[in-house]
């Protein structure tokens, strides 16, 4: 971007006497040629050749002050190590300044050379300011220092300096001095104030990997239980996030912060678990007091600086847009995680953050990635300068904030600045030119147009290492306000657009392969839908819903988040181990399976038992349905509610009408009438009274009423002929006794209740008591069989 600045008419005075220097060399060459038979005398080569490949390496690994000023000293280290199979001999290390770099492509260009090229690379500072090695044997190294008043670089006009350092020495083959090795990089001069600053806003992103699973514990707490216990290495002193936080502390920038991290350090200060690497069981965590120091700090560290929280576990936006779209529902889960967000910063940092602001990976976006973060609640979109590229042919680097319309700003970060500490910065000579580099970049964009201020946005990296926030610190503390003025990122997307500047949203076509290949695959997006679902379906059961609904709602958003393009394998895992976990919780409430079962009677009780192995209680709408509504009827649906850990026995009340197996289904329904698990089927087979002893019953119920009257009838004639005969009580009394006596004599069954001696008893009868076995009493004439 604006490389076309070229900083035309710059050339510093030391510049200008080095090319009359090089002039006059070249002038001279014919004439010494002339004066000698001597084919190649050393002097006459002393670093008159390039040599196009090192062959000593020359790393510089420290330089400071980092942006020098007039009266500073600088002071150049590091190593010279001989890679020839042949003794070096005169070594000797010392500075050489070239020119001012004329663009930011040159700095570029400058950066990438390998090998020493004259008149590239600039003369060599007085001697006196030179190392002197001696002798290098083959494979050995030697380290250095030099040391030389700024003054005495005799740098002109404020630019960026090509700043090299050179080992000059005498081969076996080659004895006269030449440059045999070379590193080069840059070193920023500016003798006075800018006359206008360029605003830089910076951000420091506060991101992690997932750590936290959907499980808890069965506890009162809710113990939760962590994946791995790594989180507390970074927080401790010396950690990733630790140092994040003591770099930050005191550096111009505007926080990011993915709020999920905010949430598990939080949980990490009090009791949780961490799985075993074998997958089964669980350790106590360690990590409290580094949790509590950490949050401890952080608090005291964004006092007063602006806070930018993204969506709850930094969802990928990109995938989102590209894959996820495309499967219902999916999208809804983006403003869930914005409102959350907000909510989690606040409560545990007690900060109002920026929730307006979307971060797609790299800064790459296209226009289903600014709609599908806009959907989610952010107006603004922090994009990157090498995917919202200039086509205008501007002649410098615009201010940062683009109108892309609907009221939505695209706020660019400068590429070059952003990617500057990608690399490993674990090693003094990487971090070193990165730094320089870094300072050198941001120096040349305020060169472009000095009279012209502009706002520039760096988005470095999402989880930068240790050495890299080390590297980015440092270079910060380079800037010391000498071209640049530190802007939040909330006033960076207020500045003015520059009028020129890109506003067009790339297609989805111009999105980077490479990017879209580790997106999250459409496969995931299914199952995190199917996950919602049975969340969905199990949360109207429960009592407690807190228990169940939190946990999993932020192991959904999780599945989505930006974390996993590194972890392909790790998301699939966790998305498995997420459904599986929630269905084997909704399996804890079920019907118990029934046998096969005996109806007799024309009405009786069907017993259901409903188990409930969760710790809280649940409820739900009970349904039994005769397949056969005309052979068998059935009570109404009833309303059950079962506390943990217990179960309860539903009585239906049913009546028969008609004999036969007849199939019932039983079905659980929640509240909302939504079906719950699977439906149960069992046969109930009806043993109606059948109509041949309803026969024998009314036919014995005759006899005995005919019996009663036949009774009746001799007792009367025998009543009336004692009256007829005129017969004296004792006769009467003896016709009595006679009757007796008959009765007497009448046969053992004829002397039983009259009903049991009329109907004959049937080998199908029920013993006299069955016992129901039912979990509480039958009803009137209840006999039960299962």
């Amino acid at each position: 971007m604006a490389d076309a600045a070229d900083l035309r008419g710059t050339t510093s005075a030391r510049a200008r006497r080095w090319l009359r220097r090089t002039a006059a060399l070249l002038a001279a060459a014919p004439m010494l040629a002339g004066l000698t038979q001597i084919p190649a005398a050393p002097a006459a080569h002393a670093e008159s050749k390039a040599t196009g490949s090192r062959s000593v390496d020359v790393s510089i690994t420290s330089l400071t002050p980092t942006a020098p000023k007039k009266s500073d000293t600088l002071t150049v280290s590091g190593t010279v190590t001989n890679d020839t199979k042949t003794t070096v001999s005169g070594a000797r290390v010392g500075l050489r300044v070239g020119p001012t770099m004329n663009g930011r492509s040159a700095i570029d260009t400058a950066a990438h050379r390998s090998g020493y090229t004259e008149g590239l690379d600039g003369t060599a500072v007085d001697d006196k300011y030179a190392k002197k090695i001696g002798k290098l044997s083959a494979g050995a190294s030697r380290d250095f220092s030099l040391s030389i008043p700024v003054d005495q670089l005799h740098l002109g006009e404020d630019g960026v300096y090509q700043l090299g350092v050179s080992l000059t020495g005498g081969t076996s083959s080659q004895p006269w001095p030449q440059v045999l090795g070379i590193e080069r990089t840059f070193l920023p001069w500016q003798s006075g104030t800018a006359r206008k600053k360029s605003q830089l806003t910076y951000l420091w992103p506060l991101i992690s990997a997932t750590h936290v699973t959907a499980r808890t514990d069965n506890d009162e707490d809710r113990t939760p239980i962590f994946r791995d216990d790594r989180l507390a290495e970074e927080l401790a002193p010396g950690g990733r996030l630790q140092q994040m936080v003591a770099l930050g502390k005191n550096l111009p920038i505007t926080w990011v912060i993915d709020p999920d991290l905010l949430a598990t350090v939080d949980a990490m200060t009090k009791k949780y678990e961490v799985q075993n690497p074998s997958g089964k069981g669980t350790t106590a965590g360690r990590g409290q007091t580094v949790a509590k120091q950490w949050l401890d700090a952080l608090q005291k560290a964004v006092n007063g600086k602006q806070m930018v929280a993204l969506p709850f576990a930094d969802p990928d936006l990109a995938s989102l847009a590209h894959r996820g779209k495309n499967v219902t529902g999916t999208l809804s889960h983006l403003q869930g995680a914005t409102e959350l967000a907000s909510t989690t910063v606040e409560t545990i940092l007690g900060v109002r953050p920026r929730t307006d602001f979307a971060w797609p990976v790299d800064g790459a976006i296209d226009s289903s990635i600014v709609d599908v973060a806009t959907s989610g609640g952010a107006h603004n979109v922090i994009a990157r300068s090498d995917s919202l590229r200039e086509t205008g042919g501007l002649s410098y680097t615009p201010t940062a904030a683009r109108q892309i319309g609907g009221g939505n700003t695209a706020v660019v970060a400068d590429a070059r600045l952003s990617t500057a500490f990608t690399g490993d910065m674990s090693k003094a000579e990487n971090s070193t030119l990165a730094i320089q580099t870094f300072l050198a970049q941001s120096q040349m964009i305020n060169l472009q147009a000095p009279d012209k201020q502009r706002s520039i946005v760096v988005a470095p990296q999402r989880t930068p290492t240790t050495s890299q926030a080390q590297a980015m610190a440092a270079a910060l503390e380079g800037l010391s306000g000498q071209w640049t003025q530190p802007l939040s990122l909330g006033q960076a997307a207020k500045a003015k657009p520059d009028p020129s500047a890109t506003q067009r949203v790339p297609s989805s076509r111009s999105y980077p392969r490479s990017l879209r290949a580790r997106e999250l695959p459409i496969e995931a997006f299914d199952r995190i839908q199917e996950t919602q679902k049975t969340l969905d379906n199990f949360e109207p059961i429960l009592t407690a819903k807190y228990r169940v609904v939190t946990p999993f709602g932020n192991a959904i958003r999780r599945e989505m988040s930006t974390s996993w393009r590194s972890e392909a394998h790790n998301a699939a895992g966790f998305r498995h181990d997420v459904q599986t976990y929630l269905s084997g919780l909704t399996k804890k409430v079920r019907l118990v399976p029934k046998t096969d079962m005996t109806l007799s009677g024309r009405s009786a009780t069907v017993p259901v038992t409903l188990q409930n192995n969760l710790v809280q209680g649940v409820e739900l709408r009970l349904v039994l349905r005769s397949q056969q509504g005309n052979r068998l009827a059935i009570s109404d649906p009833q309303l059950v509610h079962v506390e943990g850990g217990h179960s309860q026995s539903v009585k239906f009340g049913t009546t028969a009408n008609a004999n036969g197996p007849v199939w019932v289904s039983a079905q659980l329904y929640t509240p909302d009438g939504q079906p719950y698990g699977h439906e149960m089927l069992f046969e109930v087979n009806v043993t109606e009274i059948t109509s041949t002893v309803i026969l024998v019953i009314a036919g014995g119920v005759l006899l005995l009423v005919l019996a009663g009257v036949r009774i009746y009838v001799q007792r009367k004639r025998a009543a009336a002929r004692s009256g007829e005969d005129g017969g004296d009580g004792e006769d009467a009394e003896m016709a009595h006794g006679q009757d007796d006596e008959d009765d007497s004599e009448a046969p053992e069954a004829d002397r039983r209740d009259p009903a049991h001696a009329l109907v004959p008893e049937q080998p199908s009868d029920p013993a006299a008591d069955t016992g129901s076995q039912s979990a509480g009493p039958s009803g009137s004439g209840e006999k039960v069989e299962r």
